[in-house]
C-alpha cells in the first residue's frame, strides 16, 4: 500500500494554505504583491525508461510560488512625499549594504539629515536635476533635501544677466492737462499719474520703485522715477526724467525702442547724491502702453526678481521630479527619481519589508528611466498603491484548499483501512 499520494497532497495543500494566509496577512500592506502556489504532478520512471499506460502517479509537488505583479488600487493620502506607481516599474532603494533593491511601496518621508527614506530608513535614489536640459542627469544617488535650503535671490535687473527687468503696460488718459507747477514727488499736482512696484537688491532687501507720468504736450509725456523716495539717478529729487513717451493720433505708442535701460543709483547711502549703482542697466519695457481717453489704468506692471526664502515643503510630480517650495512663493526642481523594470518579474527575490532583489532569473533591469518614459508607468504624488490581493478570492481559495486537505486526509484513511483489512486476514 502507498500513502505517498495522500501525503504529498497534504504537504502541497498545506503549502497552498501558507501562501493564501500570507496573502491575506498582507491585504492591507501598501505595495505588497500576492503570490500563488503552483503544482505539478509526479510519476515514477520505470527502470527501462518508460512507463506503462496504466501507471499511477505518485502524488503532487509544489513546483513554485509565483508572485503576481498585477496593478493594485491607488488611494490618496495627505503626505506629499507618498508616491504610487501606476504601471510598470519599481522604485530604486539603496540598502544598508549599499546595493540597489527595488520596491513598489511609495511610503516615504524625510530623515534627520534630509534624505528621502522609507519606513526602514533606506534611502530613495534619484538623479540630480539639470536646469539646462530640464531633466535628471547622471547616476541615481540617494536624494538629500536639506531643510535649511534657501531660495536664492534674484534682483530682476540687468540685461547682462539675461533678466527681463520691468514689464509695464499702462494707459495714460489723453484728456489730462499739462501741469504748471515744477515736478516734485511730494506734490501730486505736479504730475498727472503715478504707480509703484517692489524691486529686490542682491541680498533680497525690498525697495520701492515709483513711476510718475507728467504730460508735457499733446501726445507727449515724461516719465520720472524714484527709488525709496529718492531720484533714480542719485541727484536731488526729482532728478531728470527716465524717458519720454510719444503717442500717435490713434493713441498707440510711437516711441521706439519700447525698452529703456537705466542705471539705478542706491538711495540708502548716507551721502546724497550718490554714485553707487544699485541696479545696473535695469530694462524697463513699455510695450503695450497707450494713450486713450479712458482714464489712467495699469494692465501690467511686473518684474522677475524675488527675495530669498526658506524651504517650506517638498513634493513630487507625475514624472518623479522632486519640487521644493519656498516661503517667498518660489519653487525649484531638485531631483528626478528613476524607475526600473525587469523582463522576468517572477524572477525577483523577495526580501521582505516590501523589497525585492534582482537575481540571475530576473536579470538586470531592462528599462531604467524617468516615470512615464518608454514602458515605465507614471507616478502619482500624495497617493499609495494598495496590495493587489483580492481578499474575497483568497477566502474562497482558502475554503477550497481546506476541502482538498480533508480529501487527501481521507485517501490516507482509506489506505489505512485497506492495510488493516490485509493485516487481519487469516
Amino acid at each position: 500500500m502507498s500513502f505517498q499520494q495522500g501525503l504529498s497532497g497534504l504537504n502541497a495543500t498545506s503549502k497552498s494554505l501558507e501562501v493564501i494566509g500570507n496573502n491575506i496577512a498582507n491585504a492591507n500592506t501598501f505595495g505588497a504583491k500576492g503570490s500563488r502556489a503552483e503544482f505539478s504532478d509526479m510519476y515514477a520512471t520505470a527502470m527501462n525508461g518508460s512507463g506503462g499506460a496504466a501507471t499511477a502517479g505518485i502524488g503532487v509537488s509544489v513546483s513554485s510560488v509565483a508572485q503576481q505583479f498585477n496593478q493594485g488600487n491607488i488611494t490618496t493620502t495627505s503626505n506629499p512625499l507618498d508616491m504610487a506607481i501606476n504601471g510598470r516599474g519599481f522604485f530604486e532603494i539603496q540598502a544598508a549594504s549599499g546595493e540597489t533593491v527595488y520596491s513598489r511601496n511609495g511610503q516615504f518621508q524625510l530623515d534627520r539629515d534630509g534624505f528621502v527614506v522609507n519606513g526602514q530608513g533606506l534611502k530613495l535614489k534619484a538623479q540630480a536635476w539639470d536646469e539646462a536640459t530640464g531633466r535628471g542627469v547622471g547616476d541615481a544617488v540617494p536624494i538629500q533635501l536639506k531643510t535649511g535650503l534657501g531660495s536664492p535671490v534674484k534682483t530682476g535687473s540687468g540685461t547682462s544677466a539675461g533678466l527681463a527687468g520691468v514689464q509695464m503696460s499702462i494707459n495714460l488718459d489723453a484728456t489730462g492737462s499739462v501741469p504748471t507747477s515744477a515736478m516734485s514727488f511730494s506734490a501730486p499736482d505736479s504730475y498727472n499719474f503715478s504707480t509703484s512696484q517692489t524691486l529686490y537688491d542682491g541680498q533680497g532687501a525690498p525697495l520701492t520703485m515709483g513711476y510718475y507720468f507728467r504730460k508735457t504736450a499733446i501726445d507727449s509725456w515724461d516719465v520720472y522715477g524714484s527709488i525709496n523716495g529718492q531720484s533714480w539717478d542719485g541727484t536731488a529729487s526729482p532728478g531728470a526724467p527716465m524717458t519720454s513717451l510719444s503717442f500717435a493720433a490713434d493713441g498707440t505708442m510711437s516711441t521706439t525702442p519700447a525698452t529703456v535701460t537705466k542705471d539705478i543709483i542706491d538711495p540708502r547711502l548716507p551721502t546724497t547724491p550718490s554714485a553707487t549703482t544699485l541696479f545696473s542697466q535695469l530694462p524697463i519695457n513699455f510695450t503695450g502702453t497707450s494713450q486713450y481717453a479712458s482714464g489712467f489704468s495699469v494692465s501690467q506692471l511686473k518684474q522677475d526678481g524675488y527675495k530669498s526664502g526658506e524651504l517650506t515643503g517638498v513634493s513630487f510630480d507625475s514624472t518623479g521630479v522632486a519640487k521644493a517650495t519656498y516661503s517667498n512663493g518660489r519653487s525649484s526642481n531638485l531631483a528626478q527619481i528613476q524607475l526600473a523594470d525587469f523582463s522576468n518579474l517572477q524572477g525577483l527575490e523577495p526580501l521582505g519589508a516590501n523589497l525585492w532583489r534582482s537575481t540571475y532569473a530576473s536579470g538586470d533591469p531592462v528599462s531604467v528611466g524617468s516615470p512615464g518614459s518608454g514602458v515605465l508607468g507614471s507616478v502619482k504624488a500624495g497617493a499609495l498603491e494598495e496590495s493587489n490581493v483580492d481578499l474575497t478570492g483568497e477566502l474562497v481559495n482558502m475554503i477550497t484548499a481546506q476541502r482538498l486537505y480533508q480529501a487527501n486526509s481521507q485517501t490516507i484513511k482509506t489506505q489505512d483501512q485497506v492495510l488493516q483489512t490485509l493485516v487481519n486476514l487469516r
